[in-house]
């Protein structure tokens, strides 16, 4: 069936998008600190380390994502309770991302955000609930009819 190699390709996009945004993250809080930008009386030195702390927390939010896709991936099992809610943690943030990209960014971005979320999804679909077999239907006998 194809839900492994769909599992294993989720946790490669996920695991390769992970340093994308801590570097993303990372170019964004060097102009802040360039600029020595401020919202509103904010002291910049904050934004810089709210910046970094951003980038770092959604690095290892991916990370942990991406190895929930992988361990479903290797054991062709659905992953857990707290796995399947990261994935849809996963998912939301990234259709939420690919609305904004539209904007912002433009088609090919939300292209990409979107492909990230059908894998994902894909993902969590495949692996639905198992051992959830239809019941047989048991036929009437002439005299129940």
């Amino acid at each position: 069936m194809a839900r492994r190699p769909i599992a294993l390709v989720t946790a490669a996009v996920l695991l390769v998008e992970a340093p994308a945004i801590v570097g993303l993250n990372a170019v964004m809080a060097r102009f802040v600190e360039a600029q020595s930008m401020s919202l509103d009386g904010l002291d910049p030195d904050h934004m810089v380390t709210g910046t970094w702390a951003l980038g770092i927390g959604s690095g290892v939010a991916l990370a942990l994502c991406s190895l929930v896709a992988l361990l479903a991936g290797i054991r062709d099992r659905r992953p857990g309770r707290l796995g399947r809610g990261l994935l849809i943690g996963c998912a939301i943030v990234h259709g939420v991302l690919g609305a904004v990209a539209v904007g912002l960014i433009g088609w090919h971005a939300f292209a990409v955000l979107m492909t990230v979320v059908g894998l994902i999804v894909l993902t969590l679909v495949m692996y639905g609930k198992e051992g959830a077999a239809p019941e047989p239907v048991k036929a009437l006998e002439p005299n129940e009819a």
